[in-house]
């Protein structure tokens, strides 16, 4: 009887996972299986199994093409099989192309004279998939909010940061879906921030490479009223929910198109942008409203400055501004009282009330 054996972690057990099982059966008579323990698994993976243990091994056992199934718990990296290895004494160790462990591998293969067989990447019988993705998919909602940007704006962006400059934003309802998007697409809103979050993915990556900056996906994914430090990466200064603005704020919508990355050097007084960023920090750690909406307008003179059009204005309003890169899209409004906010939303269709969002984790 010819025995194989092969190793993983299979912590969600895939289409992937069952084609590879079988060709490793067809290299022989006898199909062992060991997969990574629970603790094995969070000190290798530092990730905590999707399945606990005994579903794992019961949902392997059950399948007619394995033989017998084992747990890995040694505890030496990418070998956490060895123990059972070195008692079953198999023929064939079976390992994929992408194998991280060849050399301590090979050399177990040695002590019990067994075969090391790469098994090439065959066209999948299934849609490829990972557990990584899977687990993402789980973890992804169904909902995201999108963002507003009080002040800082543009020292997110990593050849325009500076040390000691702050970003402030907030994320705002009505949150949209991959199926339900009631604003206005590339308007300023942080969008693809809120997109990439739906499909799963992280977003500040994608949002470097653009040659923009990590903004949008780090409030978005965050959620509440923040404050963040300038710099290449995002990093978090200060929280909270929000409450303070709630009934306050409104959108105002340009009919004109945005667009950051065409923008994200133009010139412009950088040093407006890092004095507003200050004074909204302070706004927000004292949850001031008056303060945040000099933070505001202090950020909408330095737009004007760069050139953008003038906004309408608004019975008591204490600050607008252009959302986001500016030059088109939405436009952020700051009121004192929500009566007054309430009154510029009736006052036109392309006016809309949004309100602070914050998750609970």
């Amino acid at each position: 009887m010819k025995k194989v054996f092969i190793s993983g972690c299979y912590d969600i057990l895939h289409g992937g996972h069952i084609q590879f099982f079988k060709e490793a059966r067809a290299l022989g008579d006898h199909l062992t299986v060991c997969f990574a323990s629970d603790k094995v698994l969070w000190e290798h993976k530092k990730r905590r199994t999707s399945i606990p243990q005994d579903h794992k091994l019961a949902l392997m056992t059950a399948l007619d093409i394995v033989d017998q199934v084992v747990i890995g718990d040694c505890e030496e990296l990418g070998l956490d099989f060895k123990d059972h290895f070195l008692r079953i004494k198999p023929d064939v160790l079976a390992v994929t192309e992408d194998d991280q462990y060849a050399d301590g591998k090979r050399a177990l293969c040695a002590q019990v004279g067994a075969e090391y067989i790469v098994l090439p990447k065959t066209p999948p019988q299934f849609t490829p998939v990972s557990t990584t993705s899977i687990v993402r998919n789980i973890r992804t909602p169904s909902y995201a909010p999108l963002r507003v940007d009080f002040a800082g704006g543009w020292l997110d962006v990593p050849r325009h940061a500076r040390k000691g400059g702050y970003i402030v934003n907030c994320a705002i309802s009505p949150m949209v879906s991959l199926t339900n998007w009631g604003y206005q697409q590339k308007s300023g809103l942080g969008g693809s921030g809120a997109w990439a979050l739906l499909n799963g993915n992280d977003g500040v990556e994608s949002e470097l490479n653009l040659g923009v900056g990590w903004q949008d996906p780090a409030i978005i994914r965050e959620t509440g009223l923040c404050v963040w430090r300038s710099g290449d990466k995002p990093v978090l200064h200060f929280k909270r929910n929000g409450d303070f603005l709630h009934g306050l704020m409104a959108l105002h919508y340009t009919d004109i198109p945005h667009d950051t990355p065409s923008n994200a050097d133009n010139q412009r007084d950088y040093d407006m942008i890092e004095a507003a960023g200050r004074i909204a920090e302070e706004a927000v750690v004292e949850a001031n409203i008056s303060k945040l909406g000099e933070a505001v307008s202090l950020t909408y003179e330095m737009q004007l400055k760069e050139g953008m059009c003038p906004l309408p204005e608004a019975a008591g309003c204490i600050g607008r501004k252009y959302s986001g890169g500016g030059w088109g899209g939405y436009a952020l409004y700051l009121f004192h009282s929500s009566e007054d906010r309430d009154a510029f939303v009736a006052s036109a269709n392309c006016n809309r009330p949004i309100e602070p969002y914050i998750t609970i984790r």
